[in-house]
């Protein structure tokens, strides 16, 4: 009989603390799910100044739960009413328009200025494995086949005339120059993403993939400077490659800072490294997309059609001149910073 009537007074004392309090958690959840799907505008202003009471009265009811040892379900309804409340009326609220805004004018600039030791150290793997590359194919010319597949270059090779790789630069609507020009753009996407998601083993793939994309680069030129074509081959490949070449040393780069990291976490632990540099890292990725948008636009369009090799330098160099001063000259002070 006793446990029967302690067991009774707990359901009443329960019974009795929703009756009197369910009206307000009620009313606060609709409240917040009003001002979530909308806007702080959507409520009045009797309501907008219930909402801090309200918040107060669930944790009030909260702490009475806990204290008090009620019902478990209810101890999680109040604790998620709660968090809701919290991250609503002190949390940082901002639209998506500003978070664009964030990103492109201090978050993706930054990440890339945090960058600078790897991004050189990335542009300088590329032109030694280019050096490398060209060198190679000067030297015997069989290495061409073995840096570039032949499945991937429509007979263009070493032995072709000038003719044949002069029509490849102002072919205009010619099938190969539009099929080579995908494979290119396919290619740089995949060794930017394989540079960056490699990065972790102590950034030995990143290093690698750097300088074998240098080192292609390199291969192709060589055949084009041997019949007196290097000058127009660096028009046609500045159009989209300055953006896309770029792209990819900074994708290598983020690779490394994640590896280096690891490899060398300091005093942190190496996952805290690693977590601390992904955040970096993956800032600078999410600017590589946007990136290599640019460059398949620049080189579906602008190489298609262009065919004036100082025009193809001007709009390369514009676009490097671009990335440039975007990121390491153009500098906008965040509200707030100091």
């Amino acid at each position: 009989m006793t446990l029967s009537a302690g067991a009774d007074a707990v359901r009443q004392s329960l019974a009795s603390f929703r009756q009197e309090r369910e009206a307000d958690w009620k009313a606060f959840e609709a409240l917040l799910a009003r001002v979530e799907k909308r806007a702080p505008r959507a409520l009045s202003e009797d309501e907008l100044l219930s909402l801090p009471l309200l918040y107060r009265s669930a944790l009030s009811s909260l702490s009475v739960a806990r204290a008090t040892s009620l019902d478990s379900a209810l101890i999680a309804y109040l604790e998620a009413l709660c968090l809701r409340g919290y991250f609503y009326l002190y949390g940082a609220r901002r639209s998506l328009r500003t978070r664009i805004g964030d990103f492109f004018l201090h978050d993706w600039p930054a990440a890339i200025r945090d960058l600078w030791r790897e991004v050189w150290a990335s542009v300088g793997l590329t032109v030694i494995g280019a050096i490398a590359g060209y060198w190679l194919v000067a030297s015997d010319k069989r290495w061409y086949d073995a840096i570039i597949a032949p499945s991937l270059t429509g007979g263009r090779n070493p032995d072709s005339p000038a003719e044949t790789l002069r029509a490849v630069l102002y072919g205009g609507g010619d099938h190969f120059l539009s099929g080579f020009a995908a494979y290119l753009f396919t290619h740089n996407t995949q060794v930017s993403i394989l540079a960056f998601a490699l990065g972790f083993a102590f950034a030995v793939p990143s290093v690698l993939i750097i300088l074998m994309n240098g080192c292609m680069l390199g291969a192709i030129f060589q055949i084009y400077a041997a019949k007196g074509l290097g000058f127009e081959l660096g028009g046609w490949l500045s159009i989209h490659g300055t953006t896309e070449l770029f792209a990819i040393a900074i994708a290598g780069a983020a690779g490394m800072r994640i590896g280096t990291s690891i490899a060398f976490p300091g005093e942190l632990t190496r996952m805290s490294a690693a977590a601390r540099a992904g955040r970096v890292a993956a800032t600078a990725m999410i600017g590589v997309t946007v990136m290599l948008l640019f460059a398949g636009l620049l080189e579906g369009i602008g190489r298609q059609t262009i065919t004036s090799d100082l025009a193809r330098y001007s709009i390369g160099g514009g676009m490097l001149a671009f990335w440039i001063c975007y990121f390491y000259l153009f500098r906008m002070v965040r509200h707030g910073d100091r």
